[in-house]
């Protein structure tokens, strides 16, 4: 999908490894409308301090991003570099330095050095075009397996707009918001304050409701960019109707890319949505389903396709979620496993354990407490995950 207005493009800089595409540019022809949601991290990376800073102004015309170093935990040289690709960017583009965000993902604690970028940005602009997104997908990519895209197209008020948007994520997965980096490109015509509500909202119900391992990044960000040329009506406060279309597709999108991250997990062989239901306060359903998709114990047996509902029932007693625990049921899709908090028997155990060797499944936990649910997406852990982390800096 081509969005009107966007261009895109990578090249191999050589900033870890060579011959393969690590640094990727997003181009606006138009200055866009930009809102942004980044890491709650204590420590946080020099290109999420830089974008925090710029995005005060709402706007934006390009997104700077490498891979193979993060740029974190770098002090003072590490904002100097951020500060000094950027304007790399800037001159080459002909833009206000301003205008220009930046993204690193890879290896923390690493100097991230200038030269790489001076000698490629010649080349990254000259490649620029509105099919380069491909590429740009292809260049986020650390310890992925895949690239990850998703598009939506909607009408508001009879105007046809557009979305695109990509993500890398496979490993140091946990919100708020994962070790992620996510860029939505889109011709909605929209006002900062709505645009902003609807990053934050689609953030909140979709990455940061995936774990994979339970650890959140230095680096993770999401952009989203509105150029506002599908010439659509305003969506603003005064378009509730333009507003809810459009975050409804967003939210659809992050979903889409947020579900792609947790099927291409470290060495992931299943996804897992972890549903408790029946709570009586949402943070507490959404506390429990989190505990219960961190615990390495319930991960592991959902690799080993062991139905051990006392894994499960164990982590959800250790959560902050009140709950009776004779009245939980647990389920594995429409298995029944646990009722009242006791197990009902061998046969409902072989039952789930045919539906542990799907490569999908929903685990619910109804603590018939109260009518609050929440969605938790995870996956298992296996034998490759250990492999794939022990070797990431070789």
């Amino acid at each position: 999908m081509k969005i009107k207005g966007f261009s895109a493009a990578a090249v191999p800089a050589n900033i870890r490894y060579s011959n393969r595409l690590d640094l990727g540019l997003i181009f606006s022809k138009v200055p866009a409308v930009t809102a942004g949601v980044f890491t709650t991290s204590k420590v946080k990376a020099a290109p999420v301090l830089l974008d925090i800073e710029r995005l005060q102004q709402g706007r934006a015309q390009a997104i700077l991003v490498n891979s193979g170093n993060a740029n974190a935990c770098t002090g003072e040289q590490g904002i100097k570099t951020a500060i000094e690709t950027a304007a790399l960017a800037a001159r080459e583009l002909g833009l206000d330095e301003n205008l220009v965000q930046v993204a690193s993902t890879g290896v923390i604690g690493e100097v991230l050095e200038s030269e790489p970028f001076a000698r490629a940005m010649p080349e990254l602009v000259e490649k620029l075009a509105s099919e380069g997104f491909d590429d740009l997908s292809q260049a986020i990519m650390t310890t992925d397996t895949v690239a990850k895209v998703s598009t939506a197209t909607v009408c508001i008020n009879g105007t046809e707009i557009k979305m695109m948007g990509i993500a890398k994520g496979s490993g140091m997965i946990m919100p708020d918001m994962a070790t992620m980096l996510c860029f939505v490109v889109t011709d909605t015509q929209i006002a900062f304050p709505a645009l902003k509500e609807a990053v934050r909202s689609g953030v909140e119900t979709t990455f940061n409701r995936i774990t994979i391992d339970g650890d959140t990044s230095t680096n993770d960000t999401v952009l989203v960019m509105a150029n506002g040329l599908a010439g659509n009506e305003w969506i603003d406060e005064d378009n509730q109707e333009g507003q809810q279309i459009f975050a409804e597709a967003l939210q659809g999108v992050f979903k889409d890319l947020a579900l792609q991250i947790v099927a291409d997990g470290e060495g992931a062989t299943k996804v897992v949505t972890l549903r408790v239901a029946g709570a009586r306060e949402k943070s507490g359903a959404i506390n429990a389903a989190r505990t219960i998709a961190n615990s390495a114990l319930v991960k592991t047996a959902f690799f080993g396709e062991d139905a051990n509902w006392g894994r499960i029932i164990a982590a959800l007693g250790r959560s902050d979620c009140r709950f009776n625990p004779e009245k939980v049921s647990i389920s594995f899709n429409d298995v029944m496993m646990v009722e009242n908090g006791l197990g009902l028997g061998v046969e409902a155990e072989k039952k789930a354990t045919e539906i542990l060797r799907q490569n999908e499944f929903t685990v619910t936990i109804d603590l018939h407490d109260g009518i609050e649910t929440a969605d938790i997406f995870t996956c298992d852990f296996s034998y490759e995950y250990v492999k794939i982390n022990a070797d990431y800096r070789s």
